[in-house]
This record gives C-alpha cells, sequence and structure tokens, in this order.
C-alpha cells in the first residue's frame, strides 16, 4: 500500500498521543528505571556499614533472589551482560578461532563477548514472529554450509570449528527454545542463551536464560529492572556456577590472607552497592513486568485502528516481559522509518530504532553470514517506543 508520508506520520503520532498524551514541552523516554521501593534503604545500609565492594550480604542475597526468580539452580552476579556472556561461552568452551552462531539482529555486546574470547560471530537470520533466531532457517543453513570431522561441526568455507548457539531474546520476546534446542542438539552445539533483554519473560511456562547450558541477565540503566550497570550468568551446572564465580573474582584461591591466584581470572563481579539496588528492583519485579504488558496491550489496541503499522505481539506459548514495544511499519523501508523517528523525536517522543545489523560494523564485516532476508526487513520496519514500567496516559 501507498501512503503519503504525511498521512503515515500522523497515524504514528495519533497512536503515541492516545497511549501517551501529550509530552507538553517535554521528552518521554525511551526507557526509564523506577525507583519506588527499598532502593534507597538497601543503598544506605551499603554505606553505613561499609560494605560497597564485590562482597556483602546484598550480593549474596542478589544471587538466591535472581536464581529463585528465574527457576535456576545458580545465579552469578558480574559487572554487566557482556562480561557474563563472555564468561559464560568461555565456560561453556568456546575457545580462539571458534565460530559462535549469533543472530544479526542483536545489541553489539553478543558479537563482542564473542570476539573477546577470540572466536568469531557467525551470523545467522530472524524470525519475524519472533524477532530472535529462527531455528528452521539455521538448521537448514547448518545443513548447507557445515559437516562433522572428527566430532566437530565445521564450517566447509573457513574450516573452522562451530561450536556455540548464542539465542538472544529480542526486546523480551522469547526465542522458539524448543525447536532450537533440537537443532543444537542434532548439529552436536552448547546452547548460551543471551537473555539480558528478557527478564520476566517465559517460555512455554519456563523462564528465559535456563533453557542451554548457561544464560545471563543484563541489569542496566535501561533494562526492565536495574542495578545501574550489572548482569549475571545462571546455570543448573553447580560446577560451572563455581568456576563462574571463581573466574570473576580474579580466580583467587580463598584465605584469610594470602592473595593466590590458579588461572587468569576477571575482576568482574558485582558491587555490594549495585547488588542492593537489585534487590529492591527484585521485589517489584513481578509489579513492573504486569505494568508493562498492560502499557503493551493499550499501543496494541492503538495502532489496531491503522493499517500501517504492526505490532510485534509475544509469540505463541510465550509470556513476554515486552521490554522495549515494537511496532513495525508495514511495506516499510528506511526512508519511511528515519521520517517517523524523526518526528516523533521532535515532538517529545523518545523512539529509536533496531540496531544496525551486526554484519554491517566495521570490525565484523569480513565474519561468515547466512543470507539475511527477514533481519534486513526488520531492521528496515521496526521503531521502539517509549516503555517505561510506569508510563501512564499523560504523563
Amino acid at each position: 500500500m501507498n501512503v503519503r508520508p504525511t498521512e503515515l506520520t500522523e497515524s504514528f503520532l495519533d497512536a503515541l498521543r492516545t497511549v501517551l498524551g501529550d509530552p507538553g514541552g517535554s521528552q518521554i523516554l525511551l526507557h526509564a528505571p523506577e525507583f519506588a521501593g527499598n532502593e534507597w534503604a538497601y543503598v544506605k545500609e551499603c554505606i553505613d556499614t561499609a560494605w560497597v565492594s564485590s562482597a556483602g550480604k546484598f550480593v549474596d542475597r542478589f544471587e538466591q533472589d535472581l536464581a529463585a526468580y528465574a527457576g535456576a539452580r545458580h545465579a552469578v552476579a558480574v559487572s554487566n551482560g557482556t562480561a557474563a556472556l563472555q564468561v559464560a561461552l568461555v565456560l561453556a568452551g568456546v575457545g580462539r578461532d571458534d565460530e559462535v552462531l549469533i543472530p544479526a539482529l542483536t545489541f553489539v555486546g553478543t558479537a563482542n563477548a564473542v570476539a573477546h574470547c577470540g572466536a568469531v560471530p557467525h551470523f545467522v537470520d530472524s524470525c519475524e514472529k519472533t524477532l530472535g533466531m529462527d531455528p528452521e532457517a539455521l538448521d537448514e543453513y547448518l545443513e548447507r554450509i557445515a559437516e562433522r570431522s572428527a566430532g566437530q561441526l565445521r564450517n566447509r568455507a573457513t574450516g573452522r570449528r562451530i561450536s556455540a548457539i548464542v539465542p538472544m531474546h529480542t526486546f523480551g520476546h522469547p526465542v522458539a527454545m524448543d525447536r532450537l534446542m533440537d537443532v543444537a542438539s542434532r548439529h552436536g552445539l552448547v546452547v548460551v542463551e543471551d537473555a539480558a533483554e528478557s527478564l520476566g519473560s517465559f517460555f512455554r511456562g519456563r523462564h528465559t536464560g535456563t533453557f542451554g547450558r548457561l544464560g545471563i541477565f543484563s541489569f542496566n540503566g535501561n533494562k526492565v529492572i536495574t542495578t545501574g550497570g550489572g548482569g549475571a550468568i545462571v546455570t543448573d551446572d553447580p560446577e560451572l556456577a563455581r568456576r563462574a564465580k571463581h573466574l570473576t573474582t580474579t580466580a583467587k584461591v580463598p584465605h584469610r590472607w594470602s592473595f593466590v591466584h590458579d588461572e587468569v581470572g576477571w575482576n568482574f563481579r558485582l558491587p555490594n552497592l549495585n547488588a542492593a539496588l537489585g534487590c529492591a528492583q527484585l521485589e517489584r519485579l513481578p509489579a513492573m513486568v504486569e505494568s508493562k504488558r498492560v502499557l503493551a496491550a493499550r499501543y496494541h489496541a492503538a495502532f489496531a485502528r491503522t493499517d500501517h503499522f504492526r505490532p510485534a505481539l509475544e509469540p505463541v506459548g510465550s509470556k513476554s516481559n515486552y521490554w522495549l514495544n515494537v511496532v513495525l511499519v508495514r511495506g516499510g523501508d528506511l526512508a519511511k522509518r528515519d521520517e517517523l523517528l524523526q518526528v516523533s523525536n521532535d515532538r517529545g517522543y523518545q523512539c529509536r530504532p533496531a540496531w544496525t545489523l551486526l554484519n554491517r560494523l566495521p570490525m565484523f564485516r569480513q565474519c561468515p553470514s547466512a543470507p539475511l532476508d527477514v533481519a534486513i526487513s526488520l531492521e528496515a520496519s521496526l521503531i521502539n517506543l517509549p516503555s517505561s514500567s510506569f508510563i501512564q496516559k499523560g504523563h
């Protein structure tokens, strides 16, 4: 359908006004944190007791509470989501010069974590229904380009071992993990879930991040809950959890006073101050997720009144946290998308596009890639809408 630009932009702005009201000369942010519980009390306790660094009761509590919420046996709190993914990949056996399958449509941290391991990102396509990795397309692609040699899956073109799959639950919408785990098993690949955006999201009643051998979360300031900066590794394997904590604490051998380190590690542990924020945020997580789901329903109703847009709904069998609400421009292209981004931001609604496809970034242009037809289409048509959990009409 050919739509005049003025008609398209007015339709977009009308839907935003219906849900968000008029910004009134200010700006409605894309996603802002909400501190409405025990955050100050817990942080003040850290300051009052001088337990502000990477040891303290709030670190232990945050790990326990997070594991319980996600349904994982173990959680290890670290400095950020990228660090969490890097360590998780190392623990999963990813080695130097391995190839790791990741979506081209994801935040750059997914690929950076692979590169920090000395491995090579191998980009694959997305699914229109989930916005994340497409298991069917991945399976067909591996059948074409990979072969088993000496018990390992190798890329026929490069000769490199393909060692892992990293699905990312895009904007909080779960990937079809049942099918993806089948594909991984059939090809002999380990799965490490990038659940950075999907705390509070479930697939067939099971929390994201708990399907693979390891999973990771992010608690950056723009996530569903925040610790200011922070991340976590989750796993059901006690030995992997022990090694994750050891490696992220500079691989220091526990002792009352001696400094002995038995391997090269990282100083990646989450400080107690940040964990205190996280404990307070976790207490309110269910309520914040429900608020975001109410906001998503309002967006869906508003955009349903026009034929120009299609909201991204939670996939069948899933419960999404709707971290960032998504609307797709029907028949859209980059020019239409950018026109909508310009007019909405000019009017005080902080909307944004999806990420630039990672295979086009200068440091990753030489990396192997599957055909990316769906990812290219999503990049050209996807717009994120203001999605803070506290948004109310007229805010």
